[in-house]
């Protein structure tokens, strides 16, 4: 694995870090310089009769040039961006377009679903995104056209790179060594207890497939499944049999954790905490940490993100693990360069926003105005991630994860070392942020 120049503009982690820095800076130039409108649209609450307290009629807002002229600039935003990038990945444009509309479209209906008022009362937007992109899977199917836009990790990587010009450098101060007491230590106990209990307890002889599910379990679902797979020389079916029992248990924990964290009591720092150190995907770990309020959301992040850090030096390690203990082939070079290949370039982006904002924009704008920008690109942020997590749902088949199942030992695994993983994560989480041990940060 060589690192190039050229991943700079063809790789999609850099191209999401440099769409995200280009809203950033367009956001910035807007508000200070005010000449002209950068908003994104955004749904006011709608409701059918006169049952809910500032609700704006649906027809008042279609009606409104405003509302089609803030469609239409979130349209060609989003659209030339995302388009630019997947050009300079050297795939078809002329399949991702059209593709791209329908998947924009489906997005607007979700927006607008989920600003009903009652609806939007037990559900936020990105639960209901990931509702609709899971029935037109798992229902009529999706069209192999419409398959060249769903990019989930292109639209969540920009997401969280225009997140990180919100999230200032002072939470990340405050919550750090926190985040690494929760990911740093947490993680690679959780990666030898699955490897153990799968090799030794349960004789599973399958030893790449073994290491890949225990790193989808522990770190980051899909994204550390096929750095680890690569590195332990997994093959093509064990990979895509540990990346769909990560994504059928990432839905439903997404869904029930919040839900348990919220009848447990658990305040928002713990809950968001325990959310991003045990939920797989980083789209999946903002959905949950949305459903729990702006502090959990940033404590789930900013845990997700120490962790995700691990991707690169855990594929170093099991690369390096396997060529000298498990295969003995001597075939296998394993260099230090492993660990930057592997290490998810986006997180640079995201500090980066949060660098930009706190020492750079604040002292010479003021807080006022970094949240005046942050109003900006907080909807572009929004729109970013319902594209995301529609796409979770469109990509979520359950008939065709079931097929790729092969007995039961895999999903016993994955379910004893999920349940050790939350035990684990739940003990580093009071022992440092209950107030017991430890003073509890506030994140602003």
């Amino acid at each position: 694995m060589k690192t190039q120049i050229s991943d700079l503009w063809k790789k999609e982690d850099w191209l999401a870090v440099w769409i995200g820095f280009i809203v950033i800076a367009i956001g910035c130039i807007a508000v200070f310089s005010g000449a002209f409108n950068f908003s994104a649209l955004n749904f006011s609450t709608w409701a059918v009769g006169e049952n809910a307290p500032k609700a704006v009629s649906l027809g008042v807002q279609l009606s409104s040039w405003g509302f089609w002229s803030k469609l239409l600039l979130t349209l060609l935003v989003l659209g030339l961006l995302f388009t630019a990038g997947i050009k300079l990945q050297g795939e078809s444009v002329r399949k991702y377009v059209p593709a791209f509309l329908v998947l924009f479209a489906i997005a607007v209906a979700v927006r607008c679903i989920s600003a009903e008022y009652t609806l939007n009362r037990y559900l936020e937007w990105a639960f209901w995104a990931l509702i609709v992109g899971l029935l037109i899977s798992n229902t009529v199917g999706v069209p192999s056209w419409l398959k060249p836009a769903i990019r989930t990790e292109f639209y969540i990587k920009t997401g969280l790179v225009i997140m990180g010009f919100s999230v200032l450098f002072s939470n990340i101060a405050k919550f750090g060594l926190y985040g690494l007491g929760i990911a740093w230590i947490v993680t690679p106990v959780v990666i030898i207890f699955m490897w153990w209990f799968g090799t030794k307890v349960m004789k599973m002889t399958n030893k790449p497939l073994v290491i890949t599910l225990a790193s989808a379990t522990s770190v980051c679902g899909t994204s550390a499944a096929i750095a680890t797979g690569a590195a332990s020389g997994a093959k093509k079916n064990d990979l895509s049999i540990a990346v769909s029992v990560s994504i059928i248990f990432t839905v439903i924990m997404m869904v029930f954790e919040p839900m348990i964290i919220k009848w447990t009591g658990m305040s928002h720092i713990m809950g968001g905490s325990l959310i991003g150190g045990t939920i797989d995907s980083t789209g999946a770990v903002v959905v949950a940490g949305t459903a729990l309020g702006p502090e959990a959301q940033t404590a789930a992040v900013l845990v997700k993100s120490i962790q995700n850090i691990l991707i690169g030096f855990i594929a170093f390690f099991v690369a390096l693990f396997f060529a000298t203990r498990v295969d003995r082939t001597g075939t296998q070079k394993v260099g230090a360069g492993e660990i930057w290949y592997r290490f998810p370039k986006f997180i640079i982006g995201f500090f980066a926003a949060s660098l930009v904002a706190s020492f750079i924009v604040m002292p010479l704008a003021g807080g006022s105005a970094v949240g005046e920008v942050n109003s900006v690109l907080d909807q572009y942020k929004n729109w970013a991630f319902v594209l995301a997590f529609t796409s979770i749902g469109l990509d979520t088949n359950f008939k065709e994860i079931i097929k790729q199942m092969q007995g039961g030992k895999v999903i016993w695994l994955y379910v004893i070392g999920q349940a050790f993983n939350i035990l684990l994560t739940l003990f580093a989480v009071w022992l440092l942020l209950s107030g017991r041990f430890f003073p509890v940060p506030v994140l602003d």
